[in-house]
């Protein structure tokens, strides 16, 4: 995407109407785990499943949604889920975040705006990973899928959010990288932004109107309060 014409609005959305909280997805926003998710879901279908090449191409249509769920609907063995985890952590130091997200979470809490991860991961892996990374301390709350009722594309981990953040969802913002974070957003009545600096499947993320569209993470300090 043209970084000249990153910011795509379909609805209006402006600094002065005060944006006081950004709610996070993790992997495909803040960092970049795809190659780790890869080698773990290779592993745990060779395992479970057994030869054959892992259908990891039709696993990433569904990132976003919690893994139990993925499963379910790919007609996989849930056993899977053991295997991932266990491989997920043992990689964990091969992750790392995207350029730009380190200085992006300093902007944002300096000028006093509140933080939040949900995301598909379980919650003790999402945090475990982000602590590994040295960025835990940013964000007031951590939240897992298997830490709600329903996972993404239900609106419930965005609503969990708002309200550990006490903050009404029309001065938030959630920026994810899947149809299922946009979808959770707009149930929740938080505006949807989408971010396509990973492999992000624009055509799929502008299909779902999101109301801003950003190339590069520091564009999202335009949306968001002006320094204190």
């Amino acid at each position: 995407m043209d970084s000249n014409t990153t910011i795509q609005r379909q609805r209006p959305l402006a600094a002065e109407e005060g944006i006081a909280a950004v709610v996070f997805d993790l992997d495909g926003v803040l960092v970049d785990s795809f190659g780790v998710m890869q080698q773990a879901f290779a592993r745990a279908y060779a395992e479970v499943v057994g030869e054959g090449a892992a259908p990891f191409d039709e696993y990433r249509k569904h990132l976003g949604r919690y893994f139990p769920d993925i499963m379910r609907i790919m007609d996989l063995p849930l056993e899977l889920e053991e295997p991932f985890v266990r491989e997920s952590y043992r990689l964990a130091d091969r992750v790392r975040l995207f350029d730009g997200v380190r200085e992006l979470l300093s902007d944002l809490r300096g000028r006093g705006v509140r933080m939040a991860v949900a995301t598909g991961k379980s919650g003790p892996r999402a945090r475990s990973l982000l602590d590994g990374l040295g960025v835990l301390g940013h964000f007031e709350h951590v939240i897992g899928s298997d830490e709600v009722a329903r996972a993404k594309p239900a609106p419930d981990i965005v609503l969990r959010a708002l309200e550990l953040l006490d903050t009404p969802a029309h001065r938030a913002v959630m920026v994810g990288d899947a149809v299922t974070d946009l979808v959770a957003a707009r149930e929740a009545g938080v505006r949807g932004i989408a971010a396509t600096w990973a492999e992000a499947d624009v055509a799929a993320l502008l299909g779902a109107e999101p109301d801003a569209v950003l190339g590069v993470p520091d564009e999202l300090l335009a949306l968001v309060a002006p320094p204190r």
